[in-house]
């Protein structure tokens, strides 16, 4: 019905006595907000932005922590909107789970590297998983991801799901022993237990050990939860705890 000051939603608020550029529409020359992805003035900066978006995320949740990281704070970091965040990655959960992929790239090689000589799968893995730790490089994203998953669950829970997915299920498969899964999941804690206490906490001797001691010292445990065929103590059934 004509007269009732009804219109299209961006008209809502304008009525006797606006006039243009008042009420709440967008500013001259200032596009609208939306949904999906941005208008293309926000996305000029061409396929590079969603690379910055991912090491502005590393960054800022390295600095924050998980739960004082904003898509805002990331966006503004990248020099890009948060629109475009969004339409990239989606919530801000999505976004630690991408930085987690990217910063987990090392560790992908791990389960071909103990496909070969099981006799040495333990030394191998030590080692492999220290390697990854002891570069500058690689370690600051990681500890990006442990610190946010040590103070925050939905990091904790993004954090397993991809270590479940992309590293434990994968090392199993390669693991030609009862219980693979199991194993794997008992492997994992005990290097995760040492970078924590290494890298987070740096809690001594631990943190200024030589990795090569650190390496000697682990293996036989490492090679008996991976390889052991008579593994002590009952294990759990397949599928209990998921």
């Amino acid at each position: 019905m004509t007269g009732q000051g009804q219109g299209p939603v961006e008209a809502s608020g304008a009525g006797s006595g606006s006039r243009p550029g008042s009420g709440s529409g967008p500013a001259p020359g200032r596009p609208a907000r939306r949904r999906g992805r941005p208008p293309k003035t926000a996305a000029e900066d061409g396929p590079g932005a969603r690379d910055r978006i991912l090491d502005a995320a590393r960054t800022v949740f390295a600095e924050r922590g998980y739960d004082k990281t904003s898509v805002r704070s990331i966006a503004a970091l990248a020099g890009v909107d948060a629109s475009l965040v969004h339409h990239y990655f989606g919530t801000k959960d999505e976004v630690f789970a991408a930085a987690i992929e990217v910063s987990f790239e090392p560790a992908a090689g791990l389960p071909g590297a103990l496909a070969h000589d099981p006799g040495r799968i333990g030394e191998r893995l030590a080692r492999y998983f220290l390697g990854v730790w002891e570069d500058p490089v690689t370690r600051a994203p990681l500890l990006a991801i442990v610190r946010s998953a040590l103070t925050h669950e939905a990091a904790a829970k993004v954090l397993r799901g991809f270590v479940l997915r992309r590293l434990l299920e994968r090392i199993a498969h390669e693991l030609d022993v009862p219980d693979a899964r199991f194993r794997a999941e008992l492997a994992a804690s005990h290097m995760v237990g040492i970078a924590v206490l290494r890298y987070v906490v740096q809690v001594e001797p631990m943190a200024s050990a030589d990795p090569e001691h650190i390496v000697a010292a682990v293996a036989p445990a490492l090679q008996r939860y991976l390889t052991d065929p008579e593994p002590q103590g009952p294990l759990p059934a397949p599928g209990a705890g998921d």
